[in-house]
């Protein structure tokens, strides 16, 4: 049994197709209202919350997928996950259960410097504290020995259908409404972005690689490139003009004092004023024969979504 926790976001949706396509059909769904992604998929509602039906979720799993979500809310993230966490570790430990927990690289420098498995915890805000703590209760208990597991670490997404990110929301959804396509911060900087199914695909390879285990992983991701670059390869695959704004750091400041989604934005920002250098070098090595998708593959997905 391969069970993922947090099953309805975008993440788990493409893990349980590629579950079923190359490991196993036997997958367990949950979240508070699991919906099935396979025909043959078990369902199980669960609040994570609460441990009695966390461990009822995980119980007979041999590997557990953490790609749990909350709203981008810092209160929620400080109260939640946490607790989510602990429910989860303390699960997978009494019913001997693998744990890969999907992370990102909120804690990680927000500068231009080459981020590496090895690169130290230096978060910044109150969402990238909660994201360094969740990893070092991983890190504790498989340390320890107490808990098998894996972190694999992905940078920003892009995707199709409901990927929600940055990129996403600001270019690419402006770009399919006629809209004025919005770059955050700056044109010129590179950006390593992620698509969506290849961060899911990567994640179920490692999950059932033994080997791979007790370890932390950066998942595969395609050249680096500015967004300018990303709006000039848009128009070239549309065939269309395209229309672009750089929004400044001081409008988005300004926005935060009407806007939820723009205040949260905030601890984030520092990041689109320099290069972001996600390196994944050695998952590329342990696995050459994975086909990372190209930016061009990526765009021609979306736009004719």
């Amino acid at each position: 049994m391969q069970t993922i926790l947090g099953s309805n976001g975008q993440i788990g949706q493409e893990l349980a197709k590629e579950l079923s396509r190359n490991y196993t059909h036997d997958i367990r769904l949950v979240s508070r209202k699991p919906r099935k992604i396979n025909k043959q998929d078990q369902l199980v509602p669960a609040n994570l919350l609460n441990f009695k039906e966390t461990n009822q979720a995980i119980a007979g799993s041999d590997i557990v997928y953490f790609t749990v979500g909350l709203p981008n809310n810092s209160a929620i993230w400080e109260k939640q996950f946490p607790i989510i966490m602990e429910n989860v570790i303390q699960a997978c430990e009494i019913n001997h259960s693998k744990l890969v927990f999907f992370d990102n690289t909120y804690m990680y420098a927000k500068n231009n410097q080459p981020q590496t498995e090895e690169s130290p915890f230096l978060p910044t805000g109150r969402k990238s504290v909660v994201r360094a703590q969740m990893a070092n209760m991983v890190l504790q208990e498989m340390n320890s020995g107490k808990l098998t597991a894996v972190i694999c670490r992905a940078p920003e997404f892009y995707g199709p259908a409901q990927t929600k990110s940055i990129t996403n929301n600001l270019i690419f959804n402006n770009i399919k409404k006629g809209k004025t396509a919005k770059i955050p911060v700056s044109s010129k900087r590179l950006r390593t972005l992620i698509w969506t199914p290849d961060a899911s695909r990567a994640m179920a390879l490692i999950g059932n690689t033994p080997d791979a285990y007790n370890q932390t992983w950066h998942l595969p991701t395609p050249d680096r490139l500015t967004y300018q670059e990303l709006v000039m390869l848009i128009q070239k695959t549309t065939g269309k003009k395209i229309k672009s704004i750089v929004i400044k750091p001081w409008v988005f400041k300004l926005a935060s004092l009407f806007n939820q989604n723009a205040r949260e934005l905030q601890e984030l920002l520092p990041r689109y004023s320099t290069d972001n250098i996600f390196l994944s070098d050695k998952f590329k090595r342990r696995f050459p024969d994975f086909q990372i998708t190209s930016i061009q593959e990526g765009i021609k997905a979306i736009v004719q979504q």
